[in-house]
């Protein structure tokens, strides 16, 4: 992923994202949600009206069941209904006090008493004021309800319902060909991440997915929502379901300190912490690929003032957004400890693996770009994260080993303080050969070979006599350790095209076997021993052939 546009842009959207993150935390203070009165809503044909609290010696649910059974028998009157309040009498049949508070009336049919406490709810500067906007919505209710009770209302449903579920379906394919065709191009234009070098591609690629969710979701949401208040029998259902989540949502029900907070406030820290980790990777690899490198300082050098940058923008931010939020830290210090007690339990892996990890970046004993042998796993180290360390093979493929094991085990770091190392070619002759036309013809091999360093030189040590061959070993110095496997190769090609046109024999593995004769240690009879010894004499007799070339007598 190259770097092809002005981190300006990308760090400035993040940023943005977090402040309109903060500001969205006045959302828990939405009107109306944390009422101190229990109160109960009214439905009128599905159609919800208003909240009504407790008044006099009936409950918020019973007094709710009044009002719509006194509003129920409107909906079917064929004449139009004058819904208006004046004040009268001392008592209403909800049972609310009368003491000259409003009374709701349809014609002369009573509906309901408005009351001191209706007021709280319904958030009117008083009860005429709230009797007068109660009576406009039971008046607009009771018209739609009329509306929808003519023929036909039921097939204009159906259409309306199956145009928004159609338009809701163009949205989810609208919002995925926007996300994959434009914002994803953008983001590979405005971050700074390739796929080998940092989890910020990942971090990135789930914000964008879970965004790309909860769009899907409002849509979908929205539809089902207005399909749902379309038909009175699912009106009562969609809203009972609305409020929940709202509820859900927006109630204040989780106490930190001195403070509460609502499941939204939750998820917006959430957010925002994400944020906060994008926004860090994104700085850090700025100063990685911007910085860093200009310096001139070593890639394993580099990695580790990166990492350690990542972690403390992490940490500082999270301390600054759980203070801008309102948290106090001293308030989280009884979850902070049970925590401890968790991670000392049931993560003693997860912080085992961190803790190598930090100390991987202090002491660098193993560094970003070294090659290292790690029991059957032989490559170089292209990451070190916080738990695990990715080792790319010369295959190229990656493996993921935990940061623990290299602190646990012994690791060969062939690249570690000084990448100069010297490998060994062992080489056998045959016994026929002059071990100075060998030693010659080993050393003519090293100089056609470019990556075996001069200084200093090859060298040929004659280990002594083995079985059917003379052993030699070949040491050459290289400077580049992940190409030992490759060099070696290309050396065995040269080394056996100089013997050959030397003549020196490699001879392969063989051995002699010598009968000698003597007794049996059991007893056989005269004809079986007269054959034996027939065969005996006849093989003593015959011509004798000497050794083979490159072997001994004896061996």
């Amino acid at each position: 992923m190259s770097v092809r546009s002005n981190p300006i842009n990308w760090l400035a959207r993040l940023i943005l994202g977090l402040v309109l993150a903060l500001g969205l935390n006045g959302l828990g203070a939405w009107p109306g949600l944390a009422q101190m009165l229990e109160v109960e809503p009214v439905f009128l044909d599905g159609l919800f009206l208003f909240d009504v609290p407790a008044a006099g010696d009936l409950t918020a649910v019973e007094r709710a069941l009044a009002i719509e059974a006194n509003l129920g028998p409107l909906v079917e009157s064929a004449e139009p209904v004058l819904v208006q309040y004046e004040f009268r009498g001392p008592e209403g049949s909800d049972g609310a006090a009368q003491g000259g508070n409003p009374v709701i009336l349809a014609d002369d049919r009573y509906i309901m008493t408005v009351t001191n406490a209706d007021v709280q709810v319904g958030g009117a500067d008083s009860p005429q004021a709230q009797a007068d906007r109660w009576v406009r919505t039971i008046t607009t209710s009771l018209t739609q309800a009329r509306e929808e009770r003519q023929s036909g209302f039921l097939t204009r449903a159906m259409i309306r319902a199956m145009v928004a579920l159609a338009i809701a379906m163009v949205l989810h394919l609208l919002v995925g060909w926007i996300w994959h065709r434009w914002l994803k191009p953008l983001l590979d234009r405005v971050t700074f991440w390739s796929a080998d070098e940092d989890d910020g591609v990942a971090n990135v690629n789930l914000f964008f997915r879970l965004t790309l969710f909860l769009v899907r979701g409002a849509v979908w949401l929205g539809a089902l929502t207005y399909v749902a208040n379309l038909f009175p029998v699912t009106r009562r259902i969609s809203f009972q379901v609305m409020r929940s989540l709202r509820d859900g949502l927006f109630a204040r029900s989780l106490m930190l300190g001195t403070r509460s907070y609502s499941l939204l406030d939750l998820l917006l820290v959430v957010a925002t912490l994400l944020g906060l980790v994008i926004v860090a990777s994104a700085a850090t690899n700025v100063l990685r690929l911007r910085v860093l490198r200009v310096t001139g300082i070593s890639l394993a050098a580099q990695e580790a003032v990166a990492v350690l940058s990542k972690y403390t923008l992490i940490l500082l931010g999270t301390v600054v957004v759980l203070q801008l939020w309102g948290i106090d830290l001293s308030s989280i210090a009884l979850i902070a400890s049970g925590l401890g007690i968790g991670v000392g339990l049931g993560l003693q892996g997860l912080v085992k693996d961190f803790v190598s990890g930090l100390v991987l970046v202090f002491e660098r004993p193993v560094q970003v770009g070294d090659f290292v042998d790690f029991g059957q796993v032989k490559g170089t180290v292209a990451r070190i994260g916080s738990r695990s360390t990715e080792i790319r093979t010369l295959d190229q493929v990656s493996i993921i080993v935990p940061n623990s094991h290299f602190l646990d085990s012994e690791v060969t770091n062939w690249s570690h303080g000084n990448p100069v190392s010297r490998i060994r070619l062992p080489v056998g002759v045959a016994y026929s050969s002059d071990p100075q036309q060998v030693k010659s013809a080993l050393l003519d091999a090293c100089k056609e070979n470019q990556e075996i360093l001069s200084a200093p030189g090859p060298q040929v040590f004659f280990l002594g006599f083995g079985d059917s061959v003379l052993n030699f070993q070949l040491l050459v110095w290289i400077a580049q350790p992940s190409r030992q496997l490759a060099i070696k190769s290309e050396l065995y090609f040269a080394i056996e095209a100089s013997l050959r046109d030397r003549r020196i024999e490699v001879p392969f593995p063989q051995r002699d076997l010598h009968i000698r004769s003597g007794h049996f240690p059991i007893d056989l009879s005269p004809e079986t021993q007269q054959f034996l010894q027939g065969l005996t004499d006849r093989s003593g007799s015959g011509p004798r052939g000497g050794p083979r070339d490159g072997s001994r007598d004896g061996l």
